[in-house]
């Protein structure tokens, strides 16, 4: 058993190619979208947070690929027809891609999550 990975690079770097590529080409696609958030490993996978706070994740698995974007996969049920997903998670082949202006979108509706959820914190205060 492999000791977990202390960077995103690391995480990668152990990876076969196929995941390896997989991966890589939906961290370009987030990174589009939040070029200035924070990559870290969190719960041994690698997140990306905004302003601190976790905005999503992704891994490999030894039959599928997944990303972990929070309860916004609730609100974009109709998007994500064809892919299996569950409570935060969705789970897509390796070597298979989510399109790219699907990830966008879904960061995107994550990014405003987190602003209505500071909003909401604020206004209790």
């Amino acid at each position: 058993m492999r000791a977990p990975a202390k960077t995103v690079a690391a995480y990668l770097a152990a990876l076969d190619p196929e995941r390896r590529g997989t991966l890589g080409r939906l961290r370009r696609s987030i990174r589009a979208v939040v070029p200035k958030a924070d990559e870290c490993i969190s719960y041994g996978i690698p997140t990306f947070k905004l302003d601190g706070r976790m905005l999503v994740a992704y891994g490999a698995a030894a039959k599928h690929c997944s990303f972990y974007p929070g309860s916004v996969v609730k609100q974009l049920g109709v998007d994500l027809k064809g892919y299996d997903v569950s409570a935060g998670t969705i789970r897509f082949p390796i070597g298979g891609a989510l399109p790219a202006a699907l990830v966008r979108k879904i960061v995107k509706a994550r990014i405003a999550q987190q602003a209505a959820k500071a909003a909401m914190r604020k206004t209790k205060r």
